[in-house]
């Protein structure tokens, strides 16, 4: 074997060595897992931490099924996978007996039931007769006050799809997100008169993230090395279904409590006094949504202050370009729910190696835009004007940019954005060459803090 192979092998070894370390520094399974418990939806502990009513309630679910008949989306041919768990009328039972509040009965399955206590009377009649003359008779079978009836009324694909990414010299990184939406209703049934007691809604988004990454560089004319990083997570169906109708069995908890639907199970006590009072908050926070995530303008007041960490590049005519750290602190006075003006002061540093380091403050004035102004998740773009200023010249400019804002808290939200600055003269680093003018691209991250409400 000679040298240039065994590089090679030993090449190949250490790229595959490297690969399997980065696979369980991501979080990626490397063995198989044995069976656990079941993992707990974030309602779980709220039901089971519900104050004990006096006397639970005898109840009975018949149904509680997917009723949108839907199927799993397929990019290539047909997927006869349900959207949708077919096992709710069990997530139901068992929500109910973690709330401590019901009695669940057997009726999803009552033939079976009835079967084989028609079995057992056969058995003791037949056999069992002359042996025990006086066996008693099987007790009778517990019988609901309440019914509950309802199901998965609808699961709806892509409400918010989007994505950002970058690549730069054969780096680059991207990032997609994709959001779904299940919707159910449960209501209460009195078999006394088949009143309907009550009837709750609840909806659950769905969220599936994606990132990945990757290098693609020559080395010389004839090798090329190339490296791709990638993770993806999708939140499991059946935990967000559960989720789901804990979340409304809890809804109809406290609203039996509010109407006086469970009679002596309701206790007038501070425990249901603050369970009544937090959920009369979020019913009215709720009240503010629109569509899923969306809430209408008073999410985003009219007055805003940021700051954001940047780093730039020139884009002259020097070999050798640094990326350079800056700086940049601003208001925002919003228009209207969609345009807003921004002004804002910021540091910018070119430097080309061993040539010229020069730096320079930018005030800059730009119309943004937003494009989904009522989402706590919302892109934007801007266009502007701008100067660079130093002690030895200034310039003119014109810049582009745009990017994503979060809402984390109500007045607070995170900014990703990227900006491509124009220049209107070709001296920014002291020096003309050819005929476009210089130029500079920046990435930033920031906070923005809306002042008011």
């Amino acid at each position: 074997m000679n040298k240039c192979n065994t590089i090679r092998i030993l090449f190949c070894m250490i790229i595959f060595s490297t690969l399997q370390s980065c696979k369980s520094l991501i979080g990626l399974p490397t063995s198989t897992e044995k069976s656990t418990i079941g993992e707990i939806s974030t309602y779980t502990k709220e039901l089971k931490n519900l104050p004990l009513p006096k006397e639970k309630v005898v109840v009975g679910v018949y149904k509680f099924r997917d009723q949108t008949g839907q199927y799993k989306a397929a990019e290539v041919g047909s997927n006869w996978s349900t959207a949708v768990p077919q096992g709710t009328t069990t997530i139901l039972i068992k929500a109910l007996e973690d709330s401590r509040w019901f009695i669940p009965i057997e009726r999803e399955n009552i033939a079976n039931l009835l079967n084989e206590r028609q079995i057992i009377r056969s058995t003791r009649q037949e056999y069992l007769k002359e042996i025990d003359k006086n066996n008693p008779s099987l007790p009778p079978l517990l019988y609901a006050g309440v019914l509950l009836e309802g199901g998965v009324i609808s699961y709806d694909s892509n409400v918010v799809t989007g994505g950002l990414g970058a690549r730069y010299f054969g780096i680059g990184a991207s990032t997609q997100y994709r959001q779904d939406r299940i919707t159910i209703y449960l209501r209460a049934v009195s078999t006394l008169n088949g009143e309907i007691l009550k009837t709750v809604y609840v909806s659950k988004s769905i969220l599936s993230t994606s990132v990945n990454g990757s290098f693609f560089r020559y080395i010389d004319s004839e090798k090329l090395l190339e490296a791709e990083v990638g993770l993806t997570q999708n939140e499991p169906i059946h935990l967000a279904v559960t989720d789901a109708i804990e979340k409304a069995v809890k809804n109809l908890i406290v609203e039996g409590i509010k109407s006086n639907i469970w009679g002596k199970s309701m206790d007038d006590t501070d425990k249901y006094k603050q369970l009544i009072e937090d959920y009369n908050v979020e019913v009215e926070k709720n009240n503010a949504k629109i569509i899923g995530s969306q809430f209408d303008e008073i999410s985003r007041p009219k007055f805003s202050v940021f700051a954001n960490a940047e780093i730039a590049q020139i884009k002259g005519d020097y070999i050798n370009p640094v990326s350079r750290f800056g700086g940049k602190f601003g208001t925002k006075f919003f228009l209207n729910k969609n345009f807003n003006i921004e002004g804002n002061v910021n540091l910018f540093t070119l430097e080309n190696t061993e040539i010229i380091t020069r730096s320079f403050v930018v005030p800059e004035v730009n119309l943004e835009y937003f494009m989904m102004p009522n989402f706590k998740f919302s892109p934007y773009i801007y266009a502007g004007m701008g100067g660079l200023f130093s002690k030895n010249k200034s310039f003119y400019k014109a810049q582009v940019g745009g990017g994503l804002e979060y809402m984390i808290q109500k007045n607070i939200a995170l900014r990703l954005s990227s900006q491509y600055d124009l220049g209107f003269t070709d001296n920014w680093e002291g020096f003309v060459n050819g005929k476009r003018q210089d130029q500079a691209i920046r990435f930033g991250f920031g906070i923005n803090y809306y002042i008011g409400k």
